[in-house]
């Protein structure tokens, strides 16, 4: 069995959760006259690098080498930038956007990160 699987499978999950939660529970905040703001892009690019994520974990739980999980690691700070920095969010900090869609987003990426990082450690050449 190999030693970077478990690394693998935990990128897995947390690109589900990511792929999955920016579309429902963990979504941008919806407007009260039902429009959405410049936080609704961000929930639709957070959705397709969780995509992206959960495409590259299943090449890393099936290919060996060390390439896949290097190759996670920049679209991870990709997903933890993209909320507020590359795309703006809602001026108001008590949106929903500002306090549960970018706390969460940063967080599971940098798990996925620290993941792809100790995956890449485990792996063999």
């Amino acid at each position: 069995m190999k030693k970077s699987l478990i690394p693998a499978c935990l990128i897995l999950v947390m690109a589900v959760v990511i792929a999955l939660g920016s579309q429902t529970f963990l979504s941008p905040c919806i407007h009260e006259d039902g429009t959405f703001g410049p936080c609704h892009w961000a929930g639709r690019m957070e959705t397709g690098i969780g995509c992206a994520l959960a495409v590259l974990a299943l090449l890393a739980i099936f290919m060996k080498g060390r390439g896949v999980f290097l190759s996670i690691c920049p679209v991870c700070v990709l997903g933890i930038v993209t909320p507020s920095v590359l795309i703006d969010l809602c001026h108001m900090p008590t949106m929903r956007c500002r306090m549960l869609m970018q706390p969460a987003m940063i967080l599971l990426f940098s798990a996925a990160l620290l993941s792809a990082i100790l995956g890449a450690i485990l792996s063999e050449r």
